[in-house]
Order: structure tokens, then C-alpha cells, then sequence
């Protein structure tokens, strides 16, 4: 498995990141499935679902584990405490990853997500952030090699 965030690519280069390591599924594992700013209108959800079926890359949503609204506004409280905005952003408010493991890993049944993994490939956890440690995707990719063995790749723009 691997995980991949929306900065910092074009929708070109983001599928051939996603070739590149041979990904099969795309798990969008956002709450809110659109990003801000024209330059990356590609990863909105209906365009993004169109470009990865033109890829051959299957597409699934995972909102169960979305941080929820009160999660996100928490986590960017700290943000502009720190002075630092979504896309600078290089690692999660304790409170945050706290409240979100507890609160949403918790509860969560991730075995749809691994019985779902293709047997050739891999599968991707999608966010937006380009830093997994500034994601909540690091801590379910955490979550899954801790309780499912699942090997995990961060995959960053070129």
C-alpha cells in the first residue's frame, strides 16, 4: 500500500506517480472530496474518478475514516497558532492525531479497506496534504501495519 497526497503534482504527474507504483485502487479517504484553487481542480472527486478510470485505476471512498468537520477546524486552530497554513503544514497537532485515533480509528472497521487491497498492485491512501506527517492518512497507514501487517510507501512528487 502506498499513501499519496494532492500538493504538489498535476493531475499528469499525479497518474504517473500512481502508474509508477503500480497502483490498482485509489482509496480517497477525504471527508470532503473537492480542493481549493483552479490549480488543482483535477483532484476534485468527479474529475479525479474520471481520470483514474481513463487510467485503469479503480476508485473507492472511505468517509468512515474522514476526520470529521470538528477534527479538521481543531487541527487547523493549530495551524494558524503556529502561523503555518494547510499546504505548509508539515505535522499534525497532538490534540488532533489524539482525538483522531481515538475517535475515529477507535471505532472504524478496517476490514473492508484491506479486503479490498488488489492481489497484483497496490492500493493508495488519497488525501490532499503533501506531507503524510501533516495527514491523518500516516495514522491509518500506521493503524494498518500495526493491526493488519499492511507494508506502507509514502509517495511524494518528483
Amino acid at each position: 500500500m502506498v499513501t499519496i497526497g494532492v500538493y504538489g503534482f498535476d493531475g499528469p504527474a499525479f497518474l504517473d506517480r500512481l502508474r509508477a507504483a503500480d497502483v490498482r485502487l485509489v482509496l480517497d479517504v477525504r471527508q470532503r472530496r473537492g480542493v481549493r484553487g483552479s490549480e488543482y481542480a483535477w483532484a476534485n472527486s468527479r474529475r479525479l474518478q474520471a481520470a483514474l478510470a481513463g487510467a485503469g485505476i479503480a476508485y473507492a471512498h472511505h468517509p468512515e475514516v474522514a476526520p470529521t468537520t470538528e477534527l479538521r477546524q481543531l487541527q487547523y486552530a493549530e495551524d494558524a497558532r503556529r502561523g503555518v497554513g494547510k499546504r505548509s503544514r508539515r505535522e499534525l497537532a497532538v490534540a488532533y492525531a489524539r482525538r483522531y485515533t481515538t475517535e475515529i480509528l477507535g471505532s472504524a472497521d478496517l476490514t473492508p479497506i484491506v479486503s479490498a487491497l488488489p492481489s497484483n498492485g497496490a492500493a493508495a491512501l488519497l488525501c490532499v496534504e503533501r506531507d503524510p506527517a501533516a495527514c491523518h492518512r500516516s495514522l491509518l497507514a500506521q493503524r494498518l501495519t500495526e493491526r493488519y501487517g499492511v507494508t506502507i510507501e509514502h509517495l511524494h512528487p518528483l
